[in-house]
């Protein structure tokens, strides 16, 4: 195969971050997608309506000349959300709620610390037709870092599925084996996204000849027999497992720091890098479910009308992006060969 058309694909899971940087995160999201789900985790949270409405105008606000891409709105989940502001939310067609447990990943200190205590703000969600997006990990510190996604399903999110069996829930970049086996034999009302980050990588590119600071996430890349079954999930055709980048910049200053901040920037060659996973794994014919038609399903929303052509020639990611203002971003896999390039964008399915 030498040319691959999709159908144009969203992206469920995205940091645009804000202020300067949307000039670089809103145009390489917006380049191949349609929508992206717009994670709220910003300094003050994003936890009101009115707060995530003058964030979507300035999301809108840089956006290409002439681009048709629509971010989808989310609140952060804190410990004073409520069914008024839930209700006033989805009245304004905010479509999800993020759930952080408080300490768990960049800028998440304003999340949930007991997670008993949420129960009525879940049901409000369910009445409400929401859904809820999860950041699926403990932050006990007694359990160990590579087992903490784990913990977080059997301690939480299975009491939380089977209590809420119309409460629509994705469990956001999955990173183990045990949490593909929870998505797949949970309800109708559980998916998940996986990035391309643990799709490519495990354990070992983190770790092995030195700490590699750009391939650090969270949840942070597991052993290679979990890389593997997040692969096989991802080809299987299953419509509970769909795309959702995490793409998530930080500057590189920032990255190669002491802090090291988590999070990998896919957003300019996501598309691609999914289409490589694919094509290695044999599974070309399954990448336009898994990007461009699950997601839509679960979420609820019509699928696009429009097309992604791609074309087998082989590129190289760049090794820095040159953000406006100043600074560098370095992409995921900066320098990497791929074999698949964006070729044509259009308005109409083929």
């Amino acid at each position: 195969m030498q040319t691959l058309t999709l159908q144009t694909p969203d992206d469920w899971h995205v940091h645009f971050r804000d202020t300067a940087l949307l000039r670089e995160t809103v145009p390489a999201t917006a380049r191949v997608f349609r929508r992206a789900i717009a994670m709220p985790n910003l300094v003050p949270p994003v936890s009101t309506t009115a707060a995530a409405s003058a964030y979507k105008q300035r999301l809108l606000d840089a956006r290409p000349a002439g681009s048709a891409f629509e971010p989808l709105m989310t609140l952060y989940l804190t410990p004073t959300l409520d069914a008024t502001e839930i209700a006033r939310a989805a009245a304004a067609g905010i479509r999800a709620v993020k759930l952080y447990p408080a300490g768990a990943t960049t800028h998440s200190e304003a999340g949930v610390g007991d997670l008993d205590s949420i129960y009525p703000t879940l049901e409000a969600l369910q009445a409400h037709g929401m859904l809820l997006l999860v950041h699926g990990e403990v932050v006990d510190p007694a359990v160990d870092v590579f087992d903490r996604e784990r913990e977080f399903i059997d301690r939480h999110l299975r009491r939380i599925a089977e209590r809420m069996p119309d409460l629509k829930i994705v469990l956001e970049h999955i990173s183990t084996r045990e949490a593909v086996e929870f998505v797949t034999e949970a309800g109708a009302n559980v998916a998940a996204t996986i990035t391309p980050q643990h799709l490519l990588l495990n354990r070992n590119d983190l770790l092995v000849g030195g700490l590699k600071p750009h391939n650090y996430c969270l949840p942070v890349l597991k052993r290679r027999t979990h890389q593997e079954a997040l692969r096989a999930a991802a080809v299987s055709g299953s419509r509970k497992f769909f795309l959702g980048t995490d793409s998530a910049p930080h500057e590189q200053m920032a990255k190669e720091s002491s802090c090291g901040c988590a999070g990998c920037y896919s957003a300019p060659t996501a598309l691609e890098l999914y289409a490589q996973i694919f094509d290695e794994l044999g599974a070309l014919d399954r990448l336009e479910g898994f990007a461009s038609h699950h997601g839509a399903d679960f979420y609820g929303l019509p699928r696009n009308t429009g097309h992604v052509t791609l074309v087998r020639q082989p590129w190289s990611i760049p090794e820095r992006i040159a953000l406006p203002g100043g600074g560098t971003l370095v992409p995921l896999l900066a320098g990497m060969q791929l074999d698949w390039q964006i070729q044509t964008i259009g308005s109409e399915r083929l």
